[in-house]
């Protein structure tokens, strides 16, 4: 039975060294209790607490880590089924294949452009993590090739894919200097990819047919004294797929199965039939550590980043932008001044649509703790003090040589209370919606 994060503390040293990553003990206790550390951390309990701490110290999902030289992308260490329960961790890594059959110009060229991919989503940057290099020549030195042709064409971490394991030998040894993925073992060569995943100091994925092979398999592998495993449970199809990573999602999570409790890997590309946008949407949301699409195509890699990156963001902690004064289009003196929520969507709408319009503005963001407009109103988190406090603190005064602030329509029941807490200032009420803005300052606003 799991322990509780206070039963944890009293079996821990209770010295608050630090030297775990934690400020206290009993904070290490609790992360311990969540599943989101390792007992390894500390490195002072005694061998009789790490017996009793064992079951406690273990995440349900290990934790694994893919990097090279600039980046990393780590899966595991999921603690729930459904994002609203609490939160997901680790985005599922989104990697480009390319095969050695490619050619090394033609790999250097296809990686190149999917690298250089990059889009500005609410002030995030989103693009691809990776890239598969897959050895279907079955030629360990033409294999060695193409993993040396990615690694010249950018710094992003790898999963190399090859069956054998002369040939993955190979691939290890040209992706030098980072942590890849290795796909895969089987029950026919894990004895050996193990060796050359050990050298490769890399992760392991492990495929088979069945998961009660695929926990078989795990089991025999873990005894060998290697445990940074990826589990593929080899399906391919909307159905099967589904059921297999959440049947595996469930058993480590609720039965505490440790022999599925690994990242999984999925191919949504791979099979006949099946649009590989939709499955791959599919793996976001349930439950795949890495996905590896078949070619990089900006039209549909769009949604699929966009996708992730909602269901990755912690439903407790709205998406938010730093709060301050914001210059649009080089503003001057007599400029327009607006204010807004520090809701990053909220944010980003007014901020493009009067930054396409060409108008110069000034735009005072407000600490309404990550909520929109009607949301921090209603909660008492944008009202008239905090908007009058934001005017103040962010220096509005020394910037412009007029005294009119503009505030969203949606909450002009505020104008009145407004003018009382900043007396000489002339509040305008804007557009309801942010596409209406560039009209209302065309007709409204005179210098």
């Amino acid at each position: 039975m799991a322990l509780t994060g206070l039963q944890i503390y009293k079996l821990l040293p209770q010295t608050n060294c630090k030297e775990c990553g934690y400020p206290t003990c009993l904070a290490f206790a609790m992360k311990l209790a969540a599943k989101q550390a390792e007992l390894a951390a500390c490195p002072y309990v005694t061998e009789e607490s790490k017996t009793q701490l064992e079951a406690a110290s273990a995440p349900p999902i290990r934790l694994v880590t893919v990097s090279s030289d600039s980046a990393k992308i780590e899966a595991g260490n999921e603690t729930v089924l459904f994002r609203h329960e609490k939160t997901f961790y680790h985005k599922p890594g989104l990697f480009i294949r390319v095969r050695d059959t490619e050619g090394a110009e033609g790999i250097k060229a296809k990686v190149a452009e999917a690298d250089a991919y990059t889009v500005d989503y609410v002030g995030i940057k989103l693009g691809v993590d990776g890239f598969a290099v897959e050895a279907a020549s079955s030629d360990g030195a033409k294999f060695a090739e193409a993993v040396g042709a990615v690694r010249r064409a950018s710094k992003k971490p790898l999963i190399l894919i090859a069956g054998d394991a002369g040939a993955m030998a190979d691939g290890a040894k040209a992706a030098d200097g980072t942590r890849p993925l290795l796909h895969a073992a089987d029950a026919s060569n894990w004895q050996q990819m193990i060796e050359v995943a050990k050298t490769a100091k890399a992760a392991l994925a492990v495929k088979a047919a069945t998961l009660e092979a695929l926990a078989g398999l795990t089991e025999e592998i873990k005894k060998a004294g290697f445990e940074d495993l990826v589990l593929d449970p080899a399906v391919r199809d909307y159905g099967a797929s589904l059921t297999a990573l959440t049947q595996i999602r469930r058993l480590a999570l609720k039965k505490n199965f440790r022999a599925l409790g690994y990242p999984v890997i999925a191919f949504p590309g791979e099979a006949d039939g099946v649009d590989e946008t939709v499955l791959a949407a599919q793996h976001i949301a349930k439950y795949a550590g890495f996905v590896v699409l078949e070619s990089f195509d900006p039209a549909t890699l769009y949604p699929l980043l966009v996708l992730r990156q909602n269901i990755y963001t912690d439903p407790q902690k709205p998406i938010q932008v730093q709060p301050g004064l914001y210059e649009i289009n080089s503003p001057k003196a007599d400029s327009p001044l607006m204010v807004t929520t520090n809701f990053s969507i909220t944010y980003f709408a007014v901020n493009n649509e009067v930054e396409g319009s060409g108008w110069p503005a000034w735009l005072v963001v407000a600490d309404a703790e990550g909520m929109s407009v009607l949301t921090a109103w209603a909660a008492g988190k944008f009202d008239a003090d905090r908007i009058a406090k934001a005017v103040k603190t962010f220096g509005v005064e020394g910037k412009i040589d007029h005294r009119r602030l503009i505030i969203p329509g949606q909450v002009a029941v505020l104008s009145g209370e407004l003018e009382e807490s900043l007396p000489g200032w002339q509040i305008m009420v804007g557009p309801k919606e942010a596409v209406d803005i560039p009209g209302y300052l065309k007709v409204m606003w005179k210098s």
